[in-house]
Order: C-alpha cells, then structure tokens, then sequence
C-alpha cells in the first residue's frame, strides 16, 4: 500500500470518526492529510467544538500530528460582549475549589480570553482552563499562567520521580521514553509513544512531580 492510499483510508476514518462524535457538527470542517499528518480547517459555531474535534482526530489509529486550523464562527445571537464573558469566567473561577483564590486574571477580547497569573501546580492551571473554555460566546483561549518555581527541588529528584512514574503507568512504556530536566524547572521528553494516549499519559505523568515548571513534550507517535 504506498503513502497516497494510506493517506486516503486515514482520511476517511477521520471523517467517520468526526461524523461519528455527537458533540461535533463537522459539516463545515475541512479534511487533508499528508504522510499522516492531518490538518483541520472551516469553521465550527463553538470553542468546545473545536476542541471535541481535535480530541476525535487524535482517536484515530495511525495519526502521527495534527495541525489545527478549525475557526471558530458564532451566530450572531450567541455573540456576547467581552465584559460579560469576563465576568462569568471571573465567577466560575471563584466557585473551583482546585484554583487558589485571586490567582488568575481574566482578560478577553472580541471573545479571546487570556488566562494569566501564578499557581503551585499544573492541575490548578489546567482546571481553570477547563473551567472556562466551557463558556458560550468565546473564540479562542490562552492560558498563560505559570507555575510557582520550587527553588528546592534538585533536577536529578526530579528526573528519578518522573522516570519512576513513567514506569508505574499503565498506559506507558517507559523504556522507550528519555527524560532530561534542567535546573529552571523545565521537563523534556523524547523518544517514541505507540498513540496520542500513551503520549498524553507521559505528559501528565511528568507535571504530577514537585519541581516541574513547564513540559516539553517532543515524544513522537510511530
């Protein structure tokens, strides 16, 4: 089978997949693919969807990366202002227990909202991101929080801990994973993952370690 025909059925499993996922109007949503690497365009009427779909692709077997190119395009009912949305992510925040309180800023414009501000660990930042992209009338979101540094936390600590979790994961065959840490706090990860899952399992199992300030995740999907 060469690359043009694998490209092809890859495709089309996407768009089943796509056709498939009852959250995802993919009428509008353009389809290419080349050497496994898939690109998304045309327009879908919500930010959830946009990130439903993305979640589909990355379901299917053989997709290596994505390109995400989707729009997203409110009807003009549903538009809202940018005070408005500011304001529900601002109380939505407030009611999540796992997000420090007055840790985060809101800012949105013409329905992008940017998420900033400081907090101890990655599951906080990634709350109040889940938090707000639930939101009607937003386009797009930005999380630009940072993690606190932990200035006592040695990269060798940090390197052992990651690579002892790697092998407690089910989901992940450690063997094939290399993790280097440098004294900012910084995780990189390389080597080779069997699908997005394993890849998504590696990423989150290196921010649960004390020290880690941000990731880099280069694994790539063979």
């Amino acid at each position: 089978m060469n690359i043009n025909v694998k490209d092809k059925v890859l495709r089309q499993d996407i768009a089943d997949e796509l056709d498939f996922e009852p959250s995802v109007d993919s009428a509008d949503i353009g389809i290419a693919v080349e050497n496994g690497v898939v690109t998304l365009t045309g327009h879908v009427p919500s930010f959830t969807q946009k990130l439903a779909a993305e979640r589909a692709v990355w379901r299917v077997k053989g997709v290596k990366a994505l390109a995400q190119e989707i729009q997203v395009r409110l009807a003009g009912d549903k538009k809202n202002n940018d005070d408005e949305i500011a304001q529900r992510a601002v109380s939505l925040l407030a009611w999540n227990s796992s997000v420090p309180p007055n840790a985060v800023r809101v800012t949105v414009q013409n329905g992008l909202v940017t998420l900033q501000g400081k907090v101890d660990w990655n599951y906080q930042r990634v709350a109040a991101e889940a938090d707000v992209r639930k939101l009607s009338g937003i386009v797009g979101l930005i999380n630009n929080i940072t993690l606190v540094p932990d200035t006592t936390a040695q990269p060798s600590e940090v390197k052992r801990s990651i690579a002892d979790a790697l092998k407690r994961h089910a989901e992940v065959e450690a063997d094939r994973i290399r993790v280097s840490v440098r004294d900012s706090g910084v995780v990189s990860l390389e080597g080779e993952v069997h699908n997005w899952d394993e890849r998504d399992a590696a990423e989150r199992a290196a921010w649960c370690v004390p020290g880690v300030r941000a990731v880099e995740d280069h694994l790539r999907i063979g």
